[in-house]
């Protein structure tokens, strides 16, 4: 029993959603595609256990060799597919793991902002729940938090504390790598205000994981 994905761009712009399976999972059917202003990809193949994340790149261009990339989550790949490479950060990340959906098992899944954000996304479930982080975090980004096209100055994302300064206790590791010692941040805290829904740091599990009963579709809308 293969699970469904549907994902649709309400983004005024050209998106190129990217997609990392976990360790040994089972592959996803894509690594990468491009998602045009108001289209929709469905995606009816993927395996019952799989496991992995999903993220929008954005601002896309080609050079003179034909080189692809994109100023927001590129993959550095040079490609549309991202064939195994990992979202560039800042990136919004859609987190699943699945559990099989003939076994009765629970899927668990989250929007993660603990490196930051680049692109507004919801994720619903149908018959389960749905997540959002629909704010616009990029225009509210302090500055010190800013990710900005080379090219442009246009702030394309905005990185987390820790991507930003890679401190320990922003970064939840070391001696702060427990629930224990590792406390939400002052910059923690601006991602939470802003997606109460999403991950702000490692250890905001309580108000950030979903769950599901396995089997279940999944749209995932960017820009929602």
């Amino acid at each position: 029993m293969s699970v469904k994905f549907t994902f649709t761009n309400k983004c005024g712009d050209a998106i190129y959603p990217g997609v990392l399976t976990a360790g040994s999972a089972p592959p996803f059917p894509t690594t990468g595609f491009e998602l045009q202003p108001g289209a929709s990809a469905d995606y009816d193949g993927v395996p019952p256990n799989w496991s992995g994340n999903v993220w929008a790149r954005r601002l896309y261009s080609t050079d003179g060799a034909g080189r692809f990339s994109c100023a927001s989550g590129d993959c550095g790949t040079g490609s549309v597919e991202c064939g195994g490479s990992g979202n560039g950060p800042p990136s919004t990340l859609v987190e699943f793991t699945l559990y099989g959906g003939s076994d009765g098992g629970t899927d668990f899944y989250d929007i993660s902002n603990v490196d930051g954000f680049n692109v507004p996304v919801q994720v619903d479930a149908p018959g389960c729940g749905t997540v959002a982080c629909a704010a616009d975090i990029n225009a509210a980004c302090p500055a010190e938090l800013a990710a900005k096209d080379a090219a442009s100055a246009v702030v394309v994302g905005c990185k987390s504390g820790c991507l930003a300064f890679g401190r320990d206790d922003l970064c939840c590791r070391g001696a702060y790598g427990s629930p224990d010692t590792c406390a939400p941040s002052d910059y923690s805290k601006f991602f939470k205000a802003q997606c109460p829904q999403a991950y702000s740091y490692a250890y905001d599990d309580k108000s950030s994981t979903f769950t599901c009963t396995s089997g279940a579709s999944y749209q995932i809308t960017f820009c929602p």
